[in-house]
């Protein structure tokens, strides 16, 4: 049976859109109440900014046999076991007859604090997969097959992010060339690709969108490895292979 990518391009034009118009109206409602955050912190606090890529991927899972799962996506059943530490709040937890088959982290990042944004994330990417995969392995989860773990990561297309970065020195040792003089979303796309390379998640992905694109949708993605068709093809077989294994 063919994977079903649930026009995943049209949707990701409309999640990118329903991103940047979250974040105006919540600042706009935080003005007019008198209340604003400070910064860019005023358009982060409504808490839906990421909704659209959530229903593009419960689409994928929905569509490609798996519909009948427990697909959770309400705060209080995204926890799941840790290694590390007790738990950690995931933002989507798909469960079927008491097996995890995925688990999946939805990101963004605006400007203009790229740098130390990028580090703090990069922290928890690793951090938050590791921890998963150690108790995967010391049977948290029971004895089942690896579930999918994705990552998905949307950027601020805009010049701070695209500019070469030159913070690369290391008094010590020498910093991978692969790092010099690149800029924040080059920065995204090898983290991505490593991510996986280094098999701490099944696919990451990032992309990057301008403000502008609140009226149009339009994203850029950096590579194909990292590319939003790579996330949700490799979400789709996912499910898929799972579907027929548990069917």
């Amino acid at each position: 049976m063919a994977l079903d990518l649930v026009n995943y391009e049209q949707k990701a034009r409309d999640a990118v859109k329903a991103f940047w118009g979250h974040r105006e109206a919540a600042r706009q409602k935080q003005i007019q109440s008198g209340k604003a955050d400070q910064g860019e912190r005023a358009g982060v606090t409504g808490g839906k900014n990421m909704d659209g890529f959530l229903a593009l991927v419960l689409d994928i899972i929905k569509s490609n046999g798996l519909a009948h799962a427990e697909i959770h996506q309400n705060k209080a059943m995204l926890t799941l076991p840790g290694y590390f530490r007790p738990t950690k709040c995931w933002d989507l937890v798909v469960v079927y007859e008491r097996q995890l088959i995925a688990a999946i982290e939805l990101k963004s990042q605006v400007g203009p604090s790229f740098g130390n944004n990028f580090n703090n994330r990069t922290e928890e990417a690793i951090g938050t997969a590791h921890d998963l995969w150690t108790a995967f392995r010391k049977e948290a989860f029971g004895k089942q097959p690896r579930p999918f773990v994705g990552w998905l990561m949307m950027v601020e297309d805009a010049p701070e992010s695209r500019r070469p970065v030159r913070d690369d020195s290391s008094p010590h040792f020498h910093v991978f060339k692969e790092f010099k003089e690149t800029s924040y979303l080059q920065r995204y796309d090898l983290l991505c690709q490593r991510l996986v390379q280094e098999q701490l998640y099944t696919t990451a992905a990032v992309i990057a969108a301008p403000r502008s694109a609140v009226n149009t949708g339009d994203f850029t993605e950096l590579s194909s490895m990292t590319s939003l068709k790579t996330f949700v093809t490799a979400l789709a077989g996912h499910i898929a292979a799972e579907a027929a294994r548990l069917g």
